[in-house]
């Protein structure tokens, strides 16, 4: 299978599990939805689990690359549910396209990967569509009124957690790649994984147990968001191993298309006249960068 069906495949359960889990985990907190998206994964994923013997053997520098991940993922993933739990699905998730932009700069530095000059008009695209995304902001104050779209982005709460979440994701992908050097995709998927779960439980569900019985009270749709994550990070590790991180990264965002129609379609998010086009545009200018 191509690196593209991969990542496709991946950007499309991202995006169902982002419904399902506004759908029908809304009434859990940030800390429980951390729970239901890393530890159900990681139990899924236990069937690719290295063998103890291999981990010992494994340098340092793989531990290196993991170890500045782990922090990182689970700061992005506390802040991405906050976000869809509370704000639109349409106004939140576009502004996951600017982290192919953001990758970029970040895996020349860490990884010496270079994209074609095109970059560029890829970038201005994605900016251009973050700021039609938030056109309605603009008013009839001259020439400043342009720049208020831009400002309002700090305004909205969602919009700024969401931005931290790509920042946060374009450190994490770069890493990530890093640490494929020492392990093939679906070890190390299974082992990141265990691993964000083991942390999970040490931080989130040892202090407060109780966390646990909200989730069995949704026991489906616990393992369905769940399984459709662990589909996700397994076709995310294939097919990153692949491709350039900024490339595989910037069709993987096509889950934020996907996530604008599923809020269109079962949450009856409004103002889809102008945050469809705007994430359309977004997602050329990512395509941009692909070519």
């Amino acid at each position: 299978m191509s690196w593209i069906a991969l990542a496709l495949i991946c950007a499309f359960s991202l995006a169902s599990a982002d419904a399902a889990t506004k759908a029908w985990l809304r009434g859990l907190t940030a800390s429980e939805l951390v729970i239901v998206r890393f530890c159900v994964p990681g139990l899924l994923l236990i069937p690719w689990w290295p063998d103890l013997g291999s981990l010992a053997g494994l340098p340092l520098g793989f531990w290196g690359w993991v170890g500045l991940m782990l922090p990182l993922e689970l700061l992005a993933m506390w802040l991405y549910m906050a976000a869809i739990r509370d704000h639109p699905l349409s106004l939140t998730l576009p502004y996951l396209a600017l982290t192919p932009v953001l990758s970029i700069a970040v895996a020349w530095a860490l990884l010496g990967e270079q994209v074609s000059v095109q970059g560029l008009l890829g970038i201005l695209l994605v900016v251009a569509g973050t700021w039609l995304l938030n056109s309605d902001q603009m008013q009839n104050s001259g020439w400043r009124g342009w720049l208020i779209p831009f400002a309002a982005i700090l305004k909205q709460q969602g919009a700024r957690l969401m931005l931290m979440v790509a920042v946060l994701y374009t450190l994490t992908a770069s890493l990530g790649k890093g640490a494929l050097i020492y392990l093939s995709p679906t070890t190390f998927a299974a082992l990141y994984f265990g691993l964000l779960g083991l942390g999970v439980a040490l931080v989130l569900i040892l202090p407060q147990p109780a966390r646990l019985e909200a989730l069995i009270r949704h026991p489906w749709a616990v393992f369905v968001v769940g399984g459709l994550i662990g589909v996700m990070v397994l076709t995310h590790f294939l097919a990153i191993q692949r491709v350039e991180v900024a490339y595989m990264i910037a069709v993987k965002r096509t889950s934020l298309l996907f996530g604008m129609l599923y809020g269109a379609w079962l949450f009856g998010e409004g103002g889809m006249h102008r945050r469809l086009p705007a994430g359309i545009l977004m997602l050329i200018g990512v395509g941009v960068l692909t070519v």
